[in-house]
């Protein structure tokens, strides 16, 4: 007999369209006129729309859940605002000995360069360490900088800039991830409780969006020990392919620490550790984006390649021969370039298999370059909330491109229409975790107060952008027999939205309400 049967309103399979659908034991047991015949509790849709869950292909979950635990900076929209609040969250929290905390807008102070006087003011006596929300930069206060050993003598690392004042003594702003952790290695470390409290949290997050499966785009191999607990307590409410970063230096040896970390999670339900997660390079409105041709605003300057590209190949290869499968974070166009090199050499060197590598972000594509997505068999993983013309854009990213290549970016329509591959993530906490937010920006490419459409040739259909955020995301995942559609004999992982989103005003569709959220029939929210 059914758990489930939904009904009274529009059931989308991703395919088509039915009346019904049963769940039994976890299972779509039946679909359309077959599951009215089958009794069980019913679950009346009021009307609404039930399809398969959103996949989310490129987020970072515990990131995004410890930041409930610092100063609620995100969102906020001046420089003395996020200075109130990480003066407020210190005075309440006296016993802390840095005070951490995320995402602030880097687009708030011209050039992204924010003073460490500025946090001074709200605590002169400890160190603070904030990222901004791109992940590739941080703020710190004068204590921070003490604290970690920067001065005016300090050398930049081998990947990262200290930014400095006209005299050479350092701001407070510290740029991708070797300068960043000059300051963040020093932060003390979350307990295991913590941990699981900020996967919980993120589960909290993605299951009120619609979200149950998440590509966790940045895991160390501590944090499996949190993934693992969180659903040892049966506090993780979602599923999660945890991708190991690999380090420029140190990847030689990361091999046989990634191969048994992947063993670990096994027996798992919830949690696989099949993807290795590359940086090409930094990111286009901090300078750090690898470019074929010099930023406008800095002819001195093509950014900051995180991997030689000789280096890239050789690493992509060696982890594809592994059977790993490769998720590379490519914001330029020679950073993109330099990912489909190291594909196409791990093609070339290593047997035949169904590899499905990813770039990911896929921001400047030379056009050159677009039909190698189709060719070499590479997922383009868009965050398609990015696609629009905000203050990011304006203020930062668009002065450093020149309006020829700005034109170029986020080409999911071209790379559809070239037979590749597509799947949708949200970064969060880069940006917001709501994909019907994300799916509005990809059929309309306007902000929200409707500004746009930019670049209109690159939009979606609204039913396309949903099978990038549910199919695209499974075909991913090596889940597309699994999750991603309804069918009998696929995981009930569903979400229940109040309104059909193809039949909306796309310039609407991230106005309809999550009813609820299954995984595997068992509502999380």
């Amino acid at each position: 007999m059914p758990d489930l049967v939904f009904t009274g309103g529009v059931i989308w399979t991703g395919a088509e369209v039915t009346g019904a659908l049963a769940v039994t034991d976890g299972r779509i047991s039946a679909v359309g006129a077959d599951a009215l015949r089958r009794p069980g509790a019913l679950v009346d849709l009021g009307g609404g729309f039930l399809m398969p869950s959103f996949g989310d292909g490129h987020a970072h979950p515990l990131f995004g859940g410890l930041e409930a635990q610092g100063p609620q900076i995100k969102g906020l929209t001046t420089v003395p605002d996020i200075v109130a609040e990480v003066a407020r969250y210190a005075a309440e929290h006296p016993e802390l000995e840095w005070i951490a905390g995320g995402s602030y807008d880097p687009s708030l102070v011209p050039g992204g360069d924010f003073d460490a006087r500025w946090l001074d003011e709200a605590v002169p006596d400890r160190p603070v360490a904030l990222r901004a929300y791109d992940y590739h930069t941080v703020w710190c206060n004068t204590a921070a900088l003490e604290r970690a050993g920067i001065g005016p003598g300090t050398p930049d690392p081998a990947i990262g800039w200290i930014v400095r004042r006209a005299d050479g003594s350092p701001l407070g702003t510290l740029r991708e991830w070797q300068a960043c952790d000059l300051v963040l290695d020093l932060v003390p470390g979350k307990s295991a409780d913590e941990l699981v409290e900020g996967l919980a949290e993120a589960g909290r997050t993605m299951s009120s969006a619609g979200i149950t499966w998440v590509q966790d785009a940045w895991v160390e191999p501590p944090m499996v020990d949190a993934y693992l607990e969180a659903e040892r307590r049966g506090a993780l409410a979602f599923r999660a392919n945890l991708a190991f970063r690999a380090d420029p230096e140190t990847w030689r040896d990361q091999r046989a620490q990634f191969a048994a970390q992947r063993e670990r999670v096994a027996g798992s339900r919830l949690v696989t550790a099949a993807t290795v997660k590359f940086f090409a390079d930094g990111v286009i409105e901090g300078g750090t984006a690898a470019m074929l041709t010099p930023y406008e605003d800095a002819p001195h300057s093509c950014g900051m390649p995180v991997w030689e590209p000789a280096a890239l190949a050789e690493a992509v290869a060696a982890f594809d021969a592994d059977g790993f499968q490769v998720h590379i974070h490519a914001i330029g166009d020679l950073g993109v370039r330099a990912s489909l090199d190291a594909v196409e050499r791990a093609v070339r060197e290593n047997p035949a298999r169904d590899r499905r590598p990813v770039i990911a972000h896929t921001q400047l594509v030379d056009p050159s370059d677009l039909p190698r997505f189709a060719e070499l068999g590479v997922i383009a993983n868009f965050e398609p909330l990015w696609a629009q013309l905000d203050p990011l854009q304006t203020e930062l990213t668009i002065p450093r491109l020149g309006p020829e290549r700005a034109a170029l970016q986020y080409p999911m329509g071209s790379l559809l229409r070239l037979g590749a591959a597509v799947s949708f993530g949200s970064d969060w906490p880069v940006s917001s975790h709501e994909p019907l937010l994300g799916i509005r920006v990809a059929a309309t490419r306007q902000t929200l107060d409707g500004s746009g459409p930019w670049i209109p040739e690159e939009r979606l259909t609204v039913e396309q952008a949903l099978r990038a955020q549910t199919s695209g995301v499974a075909y991913q995942a090596f889940a597309e027999h699994r999750w991603g559609t309804l069918a009998p004999g696929m995981e009930a992982d569903l979400v229940w939205l109040a309104a059909d989103p193809r039949t909306a005003d796309p310039q609407d569709v991230h106005r309809i309400p999550v009813l609820g959220t299954w995984l595997s029939g068992t509502p999380t929210h």
